[in-house]
């Protein structure tokens, strides 16, 4: 298939890559000339705007945006709503709240383009090992996509096949699902960063615990010394806790025990604050979720191992770099760290 790609920062770009390896044809637009350029490198085709890409695809065309959740995807959004044609499709992949996924398709329907939310894991291991998707749109314009999908989901050995479930739809088992109507699949990908953001808590504070065990024997017996990276090495093979994670987690520590290179300042990128809030709405307890949420929040104002733990995981799994403080900054390098967040 034929396919625009409109953001090719972390992830954008390592999909128009395993899009292209997967034999489709990818037209993909950044506003940073230096992305467009590596992936023109690459061998993927360019567009300097976003109508040249739309020049760029035949009829019906599919475009697929990724771009930071917010004003940015907005903004391209309604920008691609005025070049494309009835029956073309724009398809969401970052990380949008799904209450928006539910109004844009209600206004793209008016012009007859479809729409369809993408909740996209797999940061930026992704090119190498896919990415799970879960997908939000009607059947018929899922089901057209689907080779796109297949292409990029990590297939069906990439996890032992679980024995008890029954034949029916295919797709979950290759690593990709069609969770449900507009908003459903990234109604799904938020609840699934919150679960993410629990998961990794856990990992910090156990492994914030075992750091400081150095103080616990006090009646005459020898002090623990806790090898950080060989216990997170060990766990990795056959310990109920083995996870990609901690696959994550033992990288991090064997490159750097300590994580002195991190501050501990852990960001969020708002997915965990409306899965909490669906929550509440609903009634659902949700404790370990805003507990986790909340230490987010707790470590931009003091920082613990366990906090670096955190930034070294989003730095290992995702490529997240910890945020220049503020206070940090001289008055002339702060305009320049403010006007980079919003690219």
């Amino acid at each position: 298939m034929q396919i625009g790609i409109v953001g090719l920062g972390r992830m954008g770009g390592n999909i128009a890559l395993r899009l292209m390896a997967g034999g489709h044809v990818c037209v993909a637009f950044d506003h940073d000339p230096l992305q467009a350029s590596k992936l023109a490198a690459a061998g993927v085709a360019t567009a300097q705007d976003l109508p040249g890409l739309v020049a760029a695809l035949a009829r019906p065309r599919a475009v697929w945006v990724m771009l930071p959740a917010g004003d940015a995807t907005e903004t391209a959004i309604h920008s691609l709503s005025l070049l494309l044609s009835p029956g073309d499709i724009i398809i969401d992949g970052g990380n949008t709240f799904w209450e928006d996924d539910v109004r844009r398709a209600a206004q793209l329907a008016e012009r007859k383009i479809a729409y369809v939310d993408a909740g996209t894991s797999g940061g930026i291991w992704g090119l190498e090992r896919g990415y799970s998707l879960m997908i939000g749109g009607s059947p018929e314009t899922v089901a057209y996509l689907d080779p796109l999908f297949k292409s990029l989901a990590p297939g069906v050995d990439s996890a032992s096949r679980t024995l008890a479930r029954q034949a029916g739809d295919q797709r979950p088992e290759q690593g990709y699902v069609h969770a449900g109507p507009h908003g459903a699949g990234h109604f799904v990908k938020m609840v699934h960063n919150a679960i993410e953001y629990g998961m990794m808590q856990a990992f910090a504070e156990g492994f914030d615990i075992l750091r400081n065990a150095s103080g616990l024997t006090d009646r005459g017996g020898d002090q623990f010394q806790l090898n950080l990276a060989d216990i997170a090495e060990t766990w990795r093979r056959g310990s109920v806790v083995s996870s990609w994670l901690l696959d994550l987690i033992a990288d991090a520590l064997a490159k750097d025990g300590s994580l002195q290179h991190l501050e501990g300042q852990v960001d969020d990128s708002g997915e965990g604050r409306w899965a909490v809030s669906a929550a509440i709405k609903q009634g659902v307890p949700a404790n370990v979720l805003a507990a986790a949420l909340n230490a987010r929040f707790r470590s931009r104002h003091e920082h613990t191992f366990g906090d670096k733990l955190l930034s070294a995981m989003r730095e290992e799994f995702g490529g997240h770099r910890e945020a220049i403080p503020a206070s940090s900054l001289g008055a002339d390098r702060l305009g320049v760290a403010q006007t980079g967040a919003h690219r």
